[in-house]
């Protein structure tokens, strides 16, 4: 069984950005150590992505706070963790959820079976996002939750987040 990591959106504006918390800068090193324990082949990380033009999606006039925005350093992946991706697949997705991730793990686990694990930010809304639609593309497969490594935008929301994927059929640890 291949075990399969994704690191879900660590990047600078939801660490110590613009939409950065205290919490989402110490998941920090735990996130790092995760990462470690993988081979570079098999880790996908998303990278939240908007173009100027944020503030007129739908998305903006909800969450009215320019982030992640394609060619600011807020929209990097956090340094230590660049670092300790070596090579990982990176996805940039447009809102909460990758379908392109999913169907590239659907494809994948077609080819060999796998077990999936996310990590990452923020759990009540991004990581939440990818969790359930994977599940909805592979309910068979077997996908946990290292709480962590995640952060939500709250620890109220976050651990709200947590007992939902519970519910869902998502392992948390």
């Amino acid at each position: 069984m291949r075990k399969i990591l994704i690191a879900v959106d660590l990047q600078n504006d939801f660490i110590d950005g613009a939409l950065g918390t205290k919490e989402a800068q110490a998941i920090v090193k735990n996130a790092v150590d995760k990462i470690n324990t993988y081979p570079a082949e098999n880790i996908y990380a998303t990278r939240d992505t908007h173009g100027e033009n944020y503030m007129d999606t739908n998305e903006g006039r909800h969450l009215p706070v320019k982030h992640c925005i394609k060619g600011t350093d807020g929209r990097e992946i956090q340094s230590e963790i660049k670092k300790a991706l070596r090579g990982a697949h990176i996805i940039d997705k447009p809102t909460f959820g990758s379908k392109e991730l999913a169907e590239l793990l659907k494809a994948e686990n077609e080819k060999e079976p796998i077990e999936i694990e996310l990590i990452g930010l923020c759990t009540d809304i991004c990581v939440i996002s990818n969790a359930l639609l994977l599940k909805a593309y592979m309910p068979e497969v077997d996908i946990s939750v290292d709480s962590a490594c995640c952060a939500g935008v709250t620890p109220e929301s976050h651990d709200k987040a947590l007992d939902t994927m519970r519910m869902c059929q998502v392992d948390v640890k």
